[in-house]
């Protein structure tokens, strides 16, 4: 089995994946708003040698019928939240080996402030920043808060490329490898090797010069995910590590098969791509143990909740169908991911199935062999590279898989025990032997000057 990796899913909010569970009596993120909450769970990855911390984001929030529910503000579903560039910028002094990786949107921001806010994080980090791409998956109220007007679910995979196009542009073009001198009795930087970026397409236009030079790795770490067919065309072309939501071993497989085949017909190797599943657990000393605790869980939340989470991604007010309408029956311009995975469903069926975890991995509950089993099984039987821990009660459930499952499956060999001297973020999760883009990557087409 391959060495697995392993990263931390947070949201720099209350609440995680649409759901709101934040009155368990274990719940710790109501500190969310805290630099020493953040201190925190980063120790906790750093220590026990997580690969990264994902830091999730979105700039939309909830309505229903174009009315944001009281609901949402009470049980903080969406807002307030965080500055993820922010967060991580916090974490980086405190922090030496764990990766960094956030959610930025192509839809709401110029791409030539985001290269600089990116390469920056990249810069003082070391090497350490991943890139979590983005078409803000909470477009329709995001849109309004921008003044823009609303785009096609798969016009914004088209913007996303273009998007790509132009901050490879400013991180790979801009400025060269060894261009910054430093020298005091010569130059600080060689002209010949900074050059003007222009790019005029169909979303962006943008001419200047990098505010930033080359950083230790170029262009950041490119995550992704979407189910959607246009998701995955961009995943196969651009992502690095692309997320997938949970399932059988069966439909991880299918999922994992399919992105690989995109990264093929984009021209690059199958393995180019790492495909990581989202993961969640309950664990108990036994079984039965883990169901209650379970259940508390899901006792935490207000049944209430659930129409206006799946309002937040999708855009669809499930209370306005009955509970026997197909969901093959309804479409959205936002999430489509959220709708496709419920294609053979009904409304009722969803709202059960939402209201226990949301967007987010249905837990594997049980005891720590078992949810080990159960990691192994799907690990070698979907040809996954890793997973994304999201815990159901934070920092509790995170401390829970450190204390119990991580010591299994370190034993079986399949996690590493110790972080690589020097690594980035890109080393460390792809097994490139250099710390930037490989020339089958569509970004190093722009360097040198030749954009």
């Amino acid at each position: 089995m391959k060495t697995l990796k392993l990263g931390l899913f947070e949201n720099a909010q209350t609440n995680a994946g649409g759901t709101a569970t934040w009155r368990h009596e274990d719940s710790e993120r109501h500190l969310f708003d805290t630099l020493g909450y953040w201190k925190r769970v980063a120790a906790l990855c750093e220590d026990a040698k997580f690969d990264f911390l994902f830091l999730a984001d979105a700039w939309g929030w909830s309505e229903v019928r174009g009315t944001r529910p009281a609901i949402a503000t009470e049980e903080s579903l969406d807002l307030p939240r965080l500055d993820p560039a922010i967060v991580a910028a916090a974490l980086l002094s405190a922090t030496t080996d764990l990766g960094l990786v956030i959610t930025g949107s192509v839809l709401v921001e110029p791409p030539y402030s985001f290269a600089r806010r990116m390469a920056t994080l990249d810069q003082l980090s070391q090497g350490r920043l991943g890139w979590n791409i983005v078409t803000t998956g909470t477009a329709d109220t995001a849109v309004k808060a921008f003044g823009m007007d609303m785009v096609a679910h798969d016009e914004r995979y088209a913007m996303a490329e273009e998007f790509l196009d132009v901050v490879y542009k400013y991180w790979e073009g801009a400025w060269e490898p060894g261009a910054l001198e430093k020298d005091k009795h010569g130059r600080f930087a060689d002209p010949e090797r900074v050059h003007l970026v222009k790019h005029a397409g169909k979303y962006f236009r943008s001419e200047g010069y990098g505010n930033t030079a080359y950083s230790p790795q170029g262009t950041p770490v490119l995550f992704q995910a979407g189910a959607s067919p246009a998701g995955r065309r961009v995943a196969g072309r651009h992502g690095e590590c692309v997320f997938i939501g949970d399932g059988s071993v069966e439909q991880l497989a299918g999922h994992t098969s399919a992105i690989r085949a995109e990264a093929v017909n984009a021209g690059r190797a199958a393995d180019d791509v790492k495909v990581m599943s989202a993961l969640a657990c309950v664990v108990g000393a036994t079984t039965a143990d883990a169901e209650r605790r379970y259940q508390r869980i899901l006792d935490a939340q207000r049944p209430e909740v659930t129409v206006a989470s799946y309002a937040m991604f999708t855009g669809i007010d499930l209370s306005s169908y009955s509970h026997d309408t197909p969901m093959a029956e309804l479409s959205t311009e936002i999430s489509q991911t959220q709708l496709a995975r419920f294609a053979d469903k009904t409304v009722g069926d969803v709202l059960r199935d939402w209201h226990t975890h949301g967007v987010g991995a249905k837990p594997i509950v049980g005891t720590a062999e078992e949810i080990a089993d159960r990691i192994c099984t799907l690990a070698d039987g979907a040809d996954l590279d890793g997973f994304l821990l999201s815990p159901t009660v934070q920092l509790a459930s995170t401390t829970d898989f450190i204390e119990s499952v991580l010591p299994i499956l370190r034993r079986r060999g399949v996690v590493a025990t110790e972080y690589r001297d020097g690594e980035s973020l890109r080393e460390r999760l792809t097994g490139s032997a250099q710390p930037t883009l490989p020339a089958n990557h569509p970004a190093a087409a722009h360097r040198h000057g030749t954009q």
